[in-house]
Order: structure tokens, then C-alpha cells, then sequence
């Protein structure tokens, strides 16, 4: 009996709005309302600003932002590594993305609020398939 050809190992996002693509920087994906020009993290059907349901547009998001807000976790689930650094990043196409602060130790002399970010990705594990799961993360610019 002859084995199936084993399937191609890719890259897999670890949220829908995290954009790989094949050639090119990753990005997050957002929408724009072509109404009122609200932006929203990730895929919409409906804009909650002017609750317009007409398609939106897709649009890439900057890699670059600014810490609005962090915590620095000390207990997390089984198997998560701590301390690390929870955030809230504010992007400049006005949207705020929920994210982990890397690249810096987790104290909070290091991180001030306003500080630039950039993102980066990185493989955080591989999937049952053998593929690639990558996660986004910002870090200090």
C-alpha cells in the first residue's frame, strides 16, 4: 500500500488578524469603514461607530505603536512562563491591540507609558500537523 505524500509544512497565524504572507513583512490586519473612516483590529461586518453594515476595507495596520498600558504577570496558567509583560498597544490608525511586551525584562523601570514599540513575530510552538504557529508580540524600539 502506498503512503500518502506528506502534506507541506507552512506558517500558521495564532489569531486571524495576524497576516504571514509568503513574501513580505507580517502584519495585522484591520478594517476601515468606508462611511465614517472608523478602524477596527481584525475583520468587521458592521462598524460600531456609524453602524454601517456596507462592506469595509482591509487594511494593513503599522508594525509601530505606543505603550498605553502594562502589567507585569507573575501567575499565569501551567506551563506559561512568568514574569512577562502584558500590554495594550495604541496604533496610530487609532486602533489598540492587546499584546505581550518582549525583549525587555519585566520590571517596570524599564517600560513607561508612551514609550514606542515595534512589532515582531516569532514561532511560538508547532501544531499537531507539523506547521509553524506564529505569535505577534511588540518590543521596545
Amino acid at each position: 500500500m502506498a503512503e500518502a505524500p506528506a502534506a507541506e509544512k507552512t506558517q500558521r497565524p495564532i489569531v486571524p488578524f495576524l497576516k504571514l504572507p509568503a513574501s513580505g513583512t507580517p502584519y495585522l490586519q484591520g478594517s476601515r469603514c468606508k462611511k465614517c473612516g472608523a478602524t477596527y483590529l481584525g475583520a468587521r461586518m458592521a462598524c460600531s461607530k456609524c453602524f454601517s453594515t456596507d462592506a469595509m476595507d482591509d487594511i494593513k495596520l503599522s508594525d509601530k505603536g505606543e505603550l498605553h498600558v502594562f502589567s507585569i504577570v507573575h501567575q499565569s496558567a501551567p506551563g506559561v512562563p512568568t514574569p512577562y509583560i502584558a500590554a495594550i498597544v495604541d496604533l496610530p490608525e487609532g486602533v489598540s491591540v492587546r499584546c505581550n511586551i518582549n525583549g525587555v525584562e519585566p520590571d517596570p523601570k524599564n517600560l513607561k507609558f508612551g514609550m514606542p514599540v515595534q512589532m515582531v513575530t516569532e514561532k511560538i510552538r508547532t501544531d499537531r500537523e507539523g506547521n509553524d504557529v506564529i505569535a505577534f508580540s511588540f518590543k521596545p524600539v
